[in-house]
């Protein structure tokens, strides 16, 4: 895993929001939901080569590595 640079997006929806983690270099990561009690989902993910495609068409937008890591930590 070393020298990875994953790439980190978040879109916030009406009471939750969604954080995701993705290493460009396999198309693997994950993706955290944070929902409005503070519970926090964390699935594993594999996503296709067209993942930033989709994550723009679906309005997320880049975000902090620090702030996907303080709530990677919460779950």
């Amino acid at each position: 895993m070393a020298g990875v640079l994953f790439k980190y997006f978040k879109r916030i929806f009406d009471d939750y929001q969604v954080l995701v983690q993705v290493n460009p270099d396999d198309f693997t990561g994950t993706e955290l939901i944070i929902h409005p009690d503070g519970k926090i989902e964390k699935t594993i993910m594999e996503f296709d080569d067209e993942i930033f495609d989709d994550l723009e068409v679906d309005e997320f937008k880049p975000c902090s590595p620090l702030e996907f890591q303080l709530h990677l930590s919460k779950s």
